[in-house]
């Protein structure tokens, strides 16, 4: 839709970055840098996508400076207006309603917002799967015309998780 329809002008990925563990202390370099790590399940997407190529990272790296794809911090998207972009909000379980509102009311003219996530995967210590922001903007968002819910069936990542996904 960025390369190859021209329809948007840039991606913008974006998460909330709480940390599971310790924290590592301080990041160097620039909001994209210190968003790396927390943003690698989109790079790592890439390369699998580009596995076949002779070098899948120089692949990556050409779809992602192409397709102007940036990271950012769902901490910094307050006061931003974003126009002409495609939004995807990765692990939009572990958001509140609010932060959700925060996200959406930014969205601008000709912005497409795609929020992914998955319920049985919430690791916030104050979400459940009724108090997620995905399950109250799917049920405030149903009627809207603009709008549709893909609901995708099973763990494609291994066996391993989809055991952990169910009895964990």
């Amino acid at each position: 839709m960025v390369i190859e329809r021209g329809i948007y002008d840039k991606v913008i990925v974006t998460r909330n970055t709480p940390e599971i563990a310790e924290s590592i202390g301080f990041l160097p370099g620039t909001e994209e840098e210190k968003m790396a790590p927390w943003l690698a399940a989109i790079t790592d997407t890439l390369e699998v996508l580009h596995k076949g190529d002779e070098n899948p990272i120089s692949s990556r790296n050409y779809i992602m400076e192409k397709a102007n794809v940036q990271f950012k911090s769902v901490n910094f998207m307050r006061g931003r207006s974003i126009q002409n972009a495609v939004v995807i909000l990765d692990e939009s379980q572990n958001l509140t309603a609010s932060q959700l509102k925060t996200i959406i009311t930014r969205c601008g003219e000709g912005t497409k917002l795609i929020c992914s996530g998955n319920l049985a995967q919430i690791d916030s210590n104050y979400l459940t799967p009724v108090t997620s922001g995905l399950t109250y903007i799917v049920e405030r968002f149903k009627d809207f015309e603009g709008s549709a819910t893909v609901n995708l069936n099973g763990v494609v990542r291994s066996r391993l998780a989809s055991f952990a996904e169910e009895n964990l």
